[in-house]
């Protein structure tokens, strides 16, 4: 079978769909490629040793095609120059798609509604099948981003992508939440497909003689709460902080690890100093590759999203990453994601935006004997391989795509 998987993120950025999964579908005996943009996620620019062009071709590890195509790269909270970096994509491959590619039988949307006119271009000119893997509603979370708030445009916005979604043949989600929503707008239920995103299982590299660095050996004899991952407005991370200004008077064990990116990183370091929480520190982002360590110094790892009827349909895909690790998980959100936990015996449940909860949820597990947070850990870690592997994940994807050709 032919795919072409069409998204406008792939390595070396940190695409956790990208290269790994496409490597499995190609070790399945399927012909793969690649039309993607230039690499500039998340910091907005292009990465080292590429600049935008008209048109480039690669071949990645493997012998995997790439076709990398222009876009006006962008990533900070500019509303307008976001719809340019989308719009922008969108229109390059809907102008060389049928040009570059070889005739598909499966074209695979990683997310972006903006990209529905190019597959449909191809289905018109191969039949080719078109598979929409829904990883943001629309236009929902642009709206609880605020990276467009005006009614108009974003009612302009529910139709286009409630248009794109009814014409797609099918439609994968990563949650029981997002399927709801979607037969709610009039989605056929016999056309969705919940497949549960995983985690970069070769990147999170730890065994039991793993030790930290010289440079993090004086947080080992501290007790570690991890956050890891993107920054940014729908996380509420001064809720976090708020909780490690309760923590430093009754748990002053407690060592706050925050570790990533985004938007709001500069702005929260700042409020940290400010409130003078020397039990909170800041690590440079690093690949998945070198996290190993990390999650070896960590005794908790930590998950918040402010409250919000989007979000409690939203799994972060820190949630699989943290189960994968192994240790013991603080999911301070509601719905889905918390159910995952819940179900997987690998972590506490709290209230999202509640300080004193998270507070409350670090103090039981501090208190808890060692043997029975890892037997916590372990119990998450089960659960991530019996239900939501890497490979129970391309067996689910490789099933459905078979079944839309047939």
């Amino acid at each position: 079978m032919k795919i072409l998987i069409l998204s406008q993120w792939f390595q070396p950025e940190p695409f956790f769909k990208g290269l790994p999964f496409v490597k499995a579908l190609a070790e399945r005996g399927h012909e793969v490629e690649v039309l993607t943009g230039f690499p500039n996620y998340p910091s907005g620019e292009v990465y080292p040793g590429y600049r935008v062009r008209f048109y480039q071709k690669e071949t990645m590890d493997g012998g995997i095609r790439v076709h990398r195509v222009a876009l006006y790269p962008s990533h900070d909270k500019s509303a307008l120059r976001r719809i340019l970096n989308y719009l922008s994509f969108s229109l390059s491959t809907f102008v060389l798609a049928p040009w570059l590619v070889e005739k598909p039988e499966v074209v695979y949307v990683y997310n972006l509604v903006t990209l529905g006119p190019t597959a449909f271009l191809l289905r018109f000119l191969f039949g080719a099948k078109v598979i929409i893997d829904v990883q943001d509603l629309w236009p929902e979370s642009v709206d609880n981003s605020k990276m467009l708030s005006n009614r108009r445009a974003l009612n302009i916005l529910d139709k286009i992508c409630n248009w794109v979604y009814r014409r797609a043949d099918l439609l994968t989600v990563l949650s029981p939440g997002f399927k709801t929503e979607l037969i709610k707008r009039g989605i056929s239920p016999k056309k969705i497909e919940i497949i549960y995103n995983w985690c970069d299982e070769t990147g999170i590299v730890m065994d039991e003689s793993m030790t930290v660095s010289e440079k993090y050996s004086e947080y080992a004899n501290k007790f570690v709460v991890l956050f890891a991952g993107t920054m940014g407005t729908a996380q509420g991370l001064d809720a976090l902080l708020e909780c490690a200004e309760r923590a430093k008077e009754v748990l002053p064990d407690i060592q706050f690890v925050l570790i990533g990116g985004g938007v709001e990183r500069p702005r929260l370091q700042r409020q940290a100093e400010k409130m003078g929480l020397d039990n909170v520190i800041f690590l440079p982002p690093r690949s998945m590759e070198t996290m190993g360590e990390i999650f070896t110094l960590a005794d908790v790892l930590i998950v918040h999203l402010k409250d919000s009827p989007l979000f409690r349909i939203t799994i972060p895909s820190k949630t699989q990453a943290y189960l994968y690790a192994g240790k013991p998980i603080i999911m301070a959100m509601h719905g889905d994601a918390a159910d995952l936990v819940f179900r997987s015996g690998g972590g506490l449940i709290c209230q999202p935006d509640n300080p004193q909860e998270m507070v409350n949820s670090i103090k039981t597990l501090y208190e808890m004997p060692e043997v029975e947070r890892h037997k916590m850990g372990e119990s998450g870690r089960d659960f991530y391989l019996r239900q939501l592997s890497f490979n129970k994940g391309v067996e689910q994807f490789e099933k459905h795509f078979l079944s839309v050709v047939s």
